[in-house]
């Protein structure tokens, strides 16, 4: 039997953990401009050992964490995890934290190295750099984006750039808001919504809800320091709201998503000048629909044939065939089984995806169908308070 097939039937494999990251502490007493956070359920950052033939999750243990980590993120090696902690109850600046772990090698078991400031309120995504020297965070309520040195032990020392976003904030009505919609998050201010960098490291983009623009960053990777591209940034249309982006594995097309418009929006990406070109604008959701919808996570699969795009209060994943140029055709959506699906990953394997329903308090198993991009829903709901992002870590392969 090949190595393929012996990880799809979960033959001679390792153990293959989960990391769930929550919303653990109550917001709306910290952040009370933030809508679509309940007071959070979770307990932190909850540890799962995943069936490799089934996909199902059993509890593995919890690494308390009151601060809410939001977003985690792995190195490379997989010896360390990042969690960006949604909080700003840091310091008279009113700042939130990235907290630093590693990873024991026996078990998944976390160790807090350190944490440090964020470089503003609220901070909802961290990514790796590709050089690994390097932790990128943005900060949704402090409108700004940060860059952290990795230091030899893996731990995160203070930030070596911070970047305020500036600009005329867009309307609170969206251009391509479905008919009917109502959908009104975060066109009252700034808010960095995500950060990374490109495949090859050379820049780092983000995006900025507030401001409906995806920037465009040269990156040093000596110093750490950002520099604006040329152009500095690209517009998508007023009051859509970029929330999130992926990178086709091909590294020149880019996917974003947009939370009130409700639209994936392709660009073409030159990777030697660091610039963006639209070429398509697609719905989220299936023709006919009317009504208010959220969009949340977007992401390409690993061999580039389908992109899922994520659906609050419409509660689906929206399913899409990639074309040999990139373009988008719309297959279908699933029901995700929970309320308000803020994120989900496909697994190493990429036989199941997982996702994470908010407010539904559950994360949800899907089979992939490789052929279709097609999910179908395994039976399999794990209770976990909040769940915001899983993340995958394979024991055999890492360290």
């Amino acid at each position: 039997m090949n190595g393929l097939l012996q990880a799809e039937s979960g033959e001679a494999a390792g153990p293959l953990l989960a990391y769930v990251g929550t919303f653990s502490s109550p917001l709306r007493d910290v952040l009370p401009t933030q809508v679509d956070l309940p007071p959070g359920n979770g307990r932190g950052i909850h540890l799962f050992q995943v069936n490799r033939a089934t996909g199902a999750l059993t509890p593995a243990g919890i690494h308390e964490l009151g601060t809410s980590p939001s977003c985690l993120a792995l190195n490379a090696s997989g010896t360390r995890l990042y969690s960006a902690n949604e909080t700003d109850r840091v310091g008279e600046g009113k700042e939130g934290t990235v907290s630093a772990f590693a990873i024991a090698r026996a078990d998944g078991k976390l160790k807090l190295l350190n944490t440090v400031r964020s470089g503003g309120a609220g901070p909802t995504f961290v990514s790796v750099h590709p050089s690994g020297r390097f932790v990128l965070v943005a900060n949704y309520f402090g409108g700004s984006v940060a860059v952290l040195p990795v230091l030899p032990d893996g731990s995160l020392g203070a930030a070596t750039d911070v970047k305020n976003d500036a600009g005329k904030v867009g309307p609170t009505k969206a251009t391509n808001a479905p008919p009917g919609g109502f959908a009104f998050s975060g066109h009252d201010r700034t808010h960095a919504h995500m950060i990374q960098a490109d495949p090859a490291g050379r820049f780092v983009l983000h995006v900025d809800l507030g401001l409906d623009k995806l920037f465009v960053w040269k990156f040093d990777d000596k110093k750490g320091v950002l520099t604006p591209g040329e152009p500095p940034a690209v517009s998508l249309p007023p009051g859509d709201g970029p929330r999130h982006f992926h990178f086709h594995p091909n590294g020149r097309w880019l996917y974003s998503i947009q939370e009130e418009g409700s639209t994936v929006v392709l660009f073409d990406y030159d990777a030697a000048a660091g610039r963006l070109a639209s070429r398509q604008t697609i719905s989220t959701l299936p023709p006919g629909f009317a009504g208010s919808n959220f969009c949340s996570g977007i992401l390409v699969s690993a061999d580039g044939r389908f992109v899922y795009a994520g659906n609050r209060l419409h509660d689906s994943i929206g399913i899409f065939s990639v074309g040999p140029n990139g373009v988008l055709t719309y297959v279908g959506e699933e029901w995700t089984r929970g309320s308000y699906p803020r994120s989900f990953t496909i697994d190493p394997t990429g036989q199941f995806l997982y996702c994470c329903n908010q407010r539904g308090d559950n994360v949800t198993a899907f089979r992939v169908d490789r052929k279709t991009g097609g999910l179908s829903f395994t039976g399999h709901y794990t209770p976990v308070g909040n769940p915001s992002v899983i993340v995958f870590l394979d024991l055999k392969t890492a360290g």
